[in-house]
């Protein structure tokens, strides 16, 4: 049987070099970054990176628009940022590409983008309010919104009926690499980290996936979806022995 396109050993290589690796997760975001941004992030020169995006263009894995002189390079789409998450909680997480902020990756566990949609604890949060809520109905191997989450997310300022006009899912449970549970993905929750960004809810930490849930974005969460609540961990307290008695 023929088969056409990159077959699956093919994408697996593509994933697997370290470079090309780093470049894929630097823009899991879901923004568009320059050869030469991306070739920082990989840790190679500029010409060697040039090769590594033809490559990862040619398997169907990036998309480029071209704005004057400048080329931009974003992953093709969800089915490619979803793949990569997958492969993240396979390896524990753990990545060797440049990292511009400090502490990053406390960061990163605390809020992120998952492409185009929230994850870390802020997007555990989100999930878990809607799921304890009785917003979310299990449909077609995804989610559906029940009427009260259709309520729930029109006072939040989003149509879900024109979100789900994206050909994708409106909504599905992605698995999170850094908790090890589901998180909100789909059209719906895109929407919905856009109308965080658009409203001051959340903001982006520059050069990272990293975002910054704001004291703004807490209580407009926290009023609009009852029982959300994304703290900081607690901290683990070593047990207290009791001292040791001299035997007799």
């Amino acid at each position: 049987m023929a088969m056409h396109g990159p077959y699956l050993a093919e994408i697996a290589h593509l994933m697997g070099d370290p470079a090309r690796a780093n470049m894929l997760h630097a823009l899991m975001d879901g923004r568009a970054l320059t050869a030469k941004e991306l070739a920082f992030l990989a840790g190679v020169a500029p010409q060697t990176a040039s090769g590594h995006l033809a490559k990862l263009m040619q398997g169907g894995l990036l998309g480029v628009a071209v704005q004057g002189r400048h080329r931009y390079y974003r992953l093709a789409g969800p089915e490619v940022a979803a793949a990569l998450e997958g492969l993240m909680v396979l390896s524990g997480g753990q990545t060797n590409g440049r990292r511009l902020p400090p502490r990053v990756g406390a960061d990163l566990a605390r809020a992120r983008t998952c492409y185009d949609h929230f994850a870390g604890r802020l997007g555990i949060a989100i999930h878990d309010a809607l799921v304890a809520g009785g917003h979310l109905t299990v449909a077609d191997g995804g989610y559906g919104l029940t009427r009260s989450g259709v309520a729930l997310f029109a006072e939040l300022g989003i149509d879900p009926a024109a979100a789900s006009k994206d050909k994708r899912a409106a909504l599905r449970p992605c698995l999170d690499w850094s908790e090890r549970r589901p998180h909100l993905a789909g059209s719906l929750a895109a929407a919905l980290a856009c109308r965080c960004f658009e409203a001051g809810w959340v903001t982006r930490i520059k050069d990272s996936r990293a975002v910054v849930l704001t004291e703004k974005g807490r209580a407009a969460l926290e009023a609009g979806l009852p029982g959300f609540r994304c703290d900081e961990p607690e901290a683990l307290t070593p047990p207290v022995r009791a001292p040791l008695t001299a035997s007799a």
